[in-house]
C-alpha cells in the first residue's frame, strides 16, 4: 500500500482513488461488490466510500487473485472462512477471558471459606530478622 492509503479518511476512499491506487478498473470494484466480495459504505450523493478496512480487504482479493490465481468463487469461501474464524478467535478470547475470571472468583471465595472457618484467626505476621 502506498503512502496516500496509509492515510486515515474520516469518510472514506472515492471509488477513482482506490482504483487508480490498486491499478484497477472502477468497474472491477462495482463486480467485487456485486458479488458481496466488497462492501463500501455510501455518501448521502449515494457515492462509494471505500474505509480502511475495506481496502485491507481489497489488498487479500488482489493478492489470491493476482498471485495465488484464485477466481471469484473461491475467494468468496476463503473470505467466509476467515470471516468465521475471526469470530471464533474472538469467542475463544472470551470464553478464556470468562474462565479466568471464574477461576479467580473461586480462588478467592475458598481462601476467605478458610478464614472464616479458621479456629483462630491469625494475622500474616512479617519476620523479623535480628542480628547477633
Amino acid at each position: 500500500m502506498t503512502g496516500r492509503a496509509k492515510k486515515k479518511a474520516k469518510a472514506g476512499y472515492m471509488i477513482s482513488a482506490v482504483a487508480e491506487l490498486y491499478k484497477l478498473h472502477p468497474q472491477t470494484l462495482r463486480l467485487y461488490e456485486r458479488v458481496g466480495l466488497l462492501k463500501p459504505s455510501r455518501s448521502q450523493g449515494n457515492t462509494r466510500l471505500y474505509t480502511d478496512s475495506d481496502l485491507e480487504r481489497l489488498e487479500v482479493i488482489l493478492n489470491l487473485t493476482r498471485e495465488l490465481g484464485v477466481n471469484l468463487a473461491g475467494i468468496e469461501i476463503i473470505l467466509n472462512m476467515r470471516d468465521k474464524m475471526a469470530d471464533m478467535q474472538s469467542q475463544m478470547e472470551s470464553f478464556i477471558s470468562f474462565v479466568r475470571s471464574e477461576m479467580a472468583r473461586s480462588f478467592s471465595a475458598a481462601d476467605d471459606r478458610k478464614v472464616r472457618h479458621a479456629i483462630v484467626r491469625a494475622v500474616p505476621r512479617h519476620t523479623i530478622r535480628v542480628e547477633k
